[in-house]
C-alpha cells in the first residue's frame, strides 16, 4: 500500500482569550523508520482521561461552531490552571487500534496486522509507531476489540496489584458501574477478592449485581453511611480509588473505614483507630475541591494514583504479565461496550460532545478515524 503523506488528526487549543478550540488539521504521516510502523486508526475510544486534553475545563454548554472550529468558553477562573498548554495546538487521544499498512527494516512481518497502540495522538488517520509499542490482538478480534486494552484494563489491574503491594486485603470502588468498574468487578470476582462499589443509582446497581458482585452500595440513599460502614467492616477494605475526586465522597469513605475499624477496637483512643486508611483518587468527575471532614482518626492518607507511575513501579516484567492477561480475556473480562461509533468530524458536533462529556455510566464513545 502506498502510505499517503498527510492524514487528518484532531486538535486542541487553549487560546489566551479564554477559548478551547477544536479542528481537525491536515498533518504529515512519517514514513516509518526501522522498527516502526504505519497504522491506519481504525478504533479509538473516548476515555474519560481523555477528556481533560480534549475538552479543558470549558463551559460544557457553550460549544458551537465559529469559523470552521468547534470554539467553548472558559470560565476565566480555570484559565489560570491552563497556563502550561496555552495557545498550544495539542493532538489527542490516548489509545486506539488498527491495521498496520507499512513498516520500516525489521518489522516487515506486521503488514496486515490488527494492532493495539497507547501513546497520544491517536484520533488520528495514521499514526507512526514503534513496532515493540504495538501488542497485535489475537485471532478473531477487530480493531474496535483491541480499542481500549490499555487505560481501562491495566488501571483495573493496577488497582489490585496496588492493594497487594501495599498490604490492603480488600477494595473499595467508586462510579463503579463504569466500564472500567465492571472490569474491576470481574477480576476481583475471578481473583476472590473482597470489592465495596458505591453506586449512584438502582439502575447502575443492577448493573453490578448481574456481574456477580456482592457488596453494593448507593450514595444517593439515605441509608448510605450505615450501609457503607457495614460493608466495610465485612469485606476489611481500607483501601479505596475515587474517581469522582470533588466534593465530600473521599472524605465520608474515610469516615466509614474508621468507624468499621472501630468495631474490632478493644478500647477508646482520642486519636482513633491504628488502622491505615487510604484513598486514592484516580479521576476527577467532580471539579470541585475534596473536603475531608472530622471522624477520619489520625491514620489516614488521600492521594492521587495515575496508571504510567504505577507501571514504572512494576516494571517491565510486570506489565507483561499484566497485558498478557488483557490480551488472554480481551473478549470476557476485558472487553469494553460502546453507545456509538463516530468519525473525527463527527466528534466536533457540539451535540455530538454534549453526550460524550456527559460520562454517564454505560455512554462510551469510539471514535473510527478511517471513517
Amino acid at each position: 500500500m502506498t502510505i499517503p503523506t498527510s492524514g487528518h488528526q484532531l486538535q486542541s487549543r487553549v487560546s489566551s482569550a479564554g477559548k478551547l478550540e477544536l479542528w481537525i488539521e491536515d498533518v504529515p504521516v512519517a514514513a516509518p523508520g526501522d522498527g516502526e510502523i504505519v497504522v491506519r486508526m481504525e478504533a479509538t475510544p473516548i476515555n474519560p482521561s481523555d477528556l481533560g486534553l480534549l475538552l479543558g475545563p470549558a463551559d460544557p454548554a457553550s460549544f458551537r461552531v465559529e469559523g470552521g472550529k468547534t470554539v467553548a468558553d472558559i470560565p476565566p477562573a480555570r484559565l489560570a490552571s491552563m497556563a502550561a498548554r496555552m495557545d498550544q495546538a495539542l493532538p489527542v487521544g490516548n489509545e486506539g487500534a488498527g491495521t498496520v499498512v507499512a513498516a520500516g527494516a525489521g518489522a516487515e512481518d506486521m503488514v496486515g496486522k490488527t494492532v493495539s497502540l497507547v501513546g497520544g495522538a491517536m484520533y488520528a488517520e495514521y499514526r507512526t509507531v514503534r513496532a515493540k509499542d504495538a501488542v497485535p490482538v489475537p485471532a478473531g478480534a477487530t480493531a474496535a476489540d483491541g480499542a481500549s486494552v490499555f487505560v481501562n484494563p491495566l488501571t483495573a489491574l493496577g488497582m489490585t496489584e496496588t492493594m497487594k503491594l501495599e498490604g490492603h486485603t480488600a477494595l473499595v470502588h467508586t462510579a463503579a458501574a463504569s466500564n472500567l468498574g465492571q472490569m474491576l468487578n470481574k477480576i476481583c470476582v475471578a481473583d476472590g477478592i473482597a470489592l465495596v462499589n458505591i453506586v449512584r443509582s438502582d439502575a447502575q446497581a443492577a448493573i453490578l449485581r448481574a456481574l456477580g458482585a456482592t457488596h453494593i452500595v448507593d450514595s444517593s440513599k439515605y441509608d448510605f453511611e450505615a450501609t457503607l460502614v457495614d460493608a466495610l467492616a465485612d469485606t476489611g477494605a481500607t483501601l479505596a480509588f475515587d474517581a469522582i475526586g470533588g466534593g465530600d465522597l473521599a472524605g465520608r469513605i474515610l469516615v466509614a473505614m474508621e468507624a468499621a475499624a472501630n468495631r474490632k477496637a478493644d478500647g477508646y483512643s482520642r486519636y482513633g483507630s491504628t488502622t491505615h486508611k487510604q484513598v486514592y483518587i484516580y479521576g476527577r468527575l467532580d471539579m470541585r475541591p475534596t473536603t475531608i471532614g472530622a471522624g477520619v482518626g489520625m491514620a489516614w492518607g488521600v492521594g492521587g494514583w495515575l496508571l504510567t507511575p504505577f507501571l514504572g513501579r512494576i516494571g517491565g516484567e510486570g506489565m507483561m504479565r499484566l497485558r498478557q492477561r488483557v490480551s488472554d480475556e480481551l473478549k470476557t473480562t476485558f472487553a469494553s461496550h460502546y453507545t456509538a461509533t463516530i468519525s473525527l468530524a463527527d466528534a466536533l458536533k457540539p451535540d455530538v460532545i454534549a453526550a460524550y462529556a456527559k460520562r454517564a455510566t454505560g455512554e462510551k464513545y469510539l471514535i473510527d478515524p478511517s471513517r
